[in-house]
This record gives C-alpha cells, sequence and structure tokens, in this order.
C-alpha cells in the first residue's frame, strides 16, 4: 500500500508550513528526501534518537551550526560545509568522526529542487569523510523569518589512547604551522555576494581534515601539542585564542605566510586583511621545534597539506600579544577580530 498519494514534487515544488508541521507532508519531505540521501542502518531505526555502538577509546563531541549566504559557492554548499566545518571541530581534537546528527530550520518557499541539491552534496561530503548522519530533526518558519536553509550539526567521534591535543598546550619555543593557503573560503563566498559579486577563479578550500590529522598524529606523535581549524576570524583571531588560552605569544613572519594571488589581491578590492578572513580546510598546527620538519613533511605529503608551510614561533608574552614581522622589516600587532568583518560567512 501506498504511503502518501503521490510523490514530492521535487522539480517544481517548495517548502511550505505543513512540511514543518509534523503531520503527512512533514513525514513525506522526510521519507523522500531525507531518508534516501542519508540511508545507513541507524538511521533506518526511525526513533527519536540513534542507538550506535560504544567506540574504544574517549568520545569526542562538537556542535556546530550554518547559516551561510549564498547557499551555493565555488567549491562547496551549506550541504558540505555542514559536515565538513563539524568533522573538522572533532579532528582538531585528534578524533576519527564517526556519527552527525542534522537539524535543519528551512524557509517557506525554499524550492525543494535547492533542498535536494543541498541534502545530496551534504549526504555525498558524509560518505566521502567516512561518517554516517542517523539522526536529525526538520522545522520550517514563516517566509521572510529565515534565509532559506539553515543547518545545525552535532558530531560524534573517537580520541585514541594516547592522544591529547588542547588549546592550552602551546609552550615557549613550539613552532607553528599551517597546512595552506589563507583566505581561500571567505573570498570565494564573498565573490558571489550579490552586492559585493566580483569576478574571480577563487574556489572555497572546503574539506574534512581528519585524514591530514592522523597523518599529522603518526609523523609528529606526542610533540604535536594542539590543532585548530582557524575558520570564523581566520588565523588571527585563532591564534589570539591560543594564544591567551595557553598564556604564550606568538611571533609570525608575513613572508612565509601562504596566501593565494587572487585571494591577496580580493582583499586588497575589498579593504580586508586575509589573515582575518575565515578558511574552511585549513589547519593551523602547533609542535614542538624537534618534530617540526616531521609535521610539515607529512601535511605537504598529504593532498590537503601541499602548501603547508611553517610562519612563526611560540614566544614567552605576559600579554600574549599575536606579532607579525612585515615584508618590510617592521612590526604589527594581529589584534582580535573587532565586530563582524565577513557576515554569514560559515
Amino acid at each position: 500500500m501506498k504511503r502518501f498519494n503521490r510523490p514530492l514534487d521535487i522539480r517544481h515544488g517548495h517548502v511550505d508550513l505543513t512540511h514543518g508541521s509534523g503531520g503527512r507532508a512533514m513525514a513525506q519531505l522526510v521519507s523522500e528526501l531525507f531518508a534516501p540521501a542519508f540511508a545507513n542502518d541507524y538511521l533506518a531505526q526511525g526513533n527519536d534518537q540513534a542507538i550506535v555502538p560504544r567506540p574504544a577509546g574517549r568520545l569526542a563531541l562538537a556542535t556546530d551550526s550554518h547559516v551561510i549566504s549564498p547557499l551555493f559557492f565555488p567549491g562547496g554548499d551549506i550541504g558540505s560545509l555542514a559536515v565538513h566545518g563539524t568533522v573538522n571541530d572533532l579532528a582538531m581534537g585528534g578524533a576519527q568522526p564517526l556519527y552527525l546528527t542534522a537539524g535543519f530550520i528551512l524557509e517557506e518557499g525554499l524550492p525543494l529542487a535547492t533542498l535536494h541539491a543541498i541534502v545530496q552534496s551534504m549526504a555525498a561530503a558524509a560518505r566521502a569523510a567516512g561518517v554516517s548522519i542517523v539522526t536529525g530533526d526538520t522545522k520550517v518558519v514563516e517566509r521572510g523569518h529565515g534565509d532559506g536553509v539553515f543547518i545545525s550539526t552535532t558530531g560524534v567521534g573517537v580520541v585514541a589512547d594516547g592522544v591529547q591535543l588542547s588549546g592550552d598546550a602551546a609552550r615557549a619555543g613550539d613552532v607553528i604551522l599551517v597546512s595552506g593557503t589563507l583566505g581561500d573560503h571567505g573570498m570565494a563566498v564573498m565573490s558571489q555576494r550579490e552586492n559585493l559579486g566580483f569576478a574571480s577563479d577563487i574556489v572555497s578550500d572546503s574539506a574534512a581534515l581528519h585524514t591530514l590529522v592522523a597523518a599529522l598524529l603518526q609523523a609528529a606523535g606526542l610533540g604535536l601539542r594542539l590543532l585548530r581549524d582557524p575558520t570564523r576570524g581566520g588565523l588571527a583571531t585563532t591564534l589570539n585564542e591560543i594564544a591567551q588560552q595557553s598564556g604564550v605569544g606568538m611571533q609570525l613572519h608575513e613572508s612565509a605566510i601562504p596566501v593565494r594571488p587572487a585571494v591577496r589581491a580580493a582583499c586588497e578590492f575589498l579593504g580586508l586583511d586575509p589573515l582575518y578572513v575565515a578558511n574552511e580546510g585549513k589547519l593551523i598546527a602547533i609542535c614542538a621545534p624537534e618534530q617540526a620538519a616531521a609535521a610539515l613533511a607529512a601535511m605537504r605529503a598529504h593532498p590537503l597539506g601541499a602548501d603547508a608551510a611553517v610562519i612563526g614561533e611560540v614566544v614567552a608574552d605576559s600579554h600574549q600579544f599575536v606579532r607579525v614581522k612585515t615584508d618590510f622589516g617592521g612590526e604589527r600587532l594581529l589584534d582580535w577580530l573587532s565586530g563582524e568583518m565577513l557576515p554569514r560567512i560559515c
């Protein structure tokens, strides 16, 4: 017996308030759009919770919300970004990601074709990362009360015994590395904004970083102090967070920091500093100096770390300042980001 009178019209239909009502329309949206894309044994349980096996090791949990505008950008979309962002939050603690939950807030009037494309992209990103989306939720808000779609994700991962990465672990003398060029994601998104649109071939770096982290852990071992992904606020804000948490300063070398010429040019056009621009597929690694060469080699040997570089060192500084030695022989202070430089970027 067919459960619904007619199939969901994904090609021409739109989200309406009944899709969030908890009734037949919502059940059909879940059954015909979400469930086939995210299909796995845990999701198929069909309950209000997913019951999953207990892994060996310590559990890692991370949660994130995604409100990007536009929904699609060169190199990705809000669906793949939702997976990558949460996978990376887990990976920065040395965790192997296992499961994701996904909450969708949909705006009335969103084309079902748009939602379908986002869900398919999210499913593909999860498969590529080796994680299962095991449970979720859908709500619909009135037209004009959202921005198409917002996605919240929670991730569960497992950290192997002996792995201990923490933002308070940086020590004076440690080496600061980045896994590649900075600012790609933020500028890729900005190039698509209607009020700021400019011609560019910049592509977002959005990617899942857990395999790169695994390579780093194998190469640097206990010498790896901490990892962070410099998302909102970019490199500058992330290093200020670490400096405050660890009670140290940072000394960077401007000439060593990798930024693509197109990104640098776009930032100059918009009056932005690429060191404050969001990234979604890069990481900062801080490690003991004895393991720096091995860490750099491991990153450069990985497809997501080909442009990795040593960009500075941790220093003793009671003020916890992040400083940059400029190409002209001077020095400037990289302070915390003040205000919202790039709204709705991830």
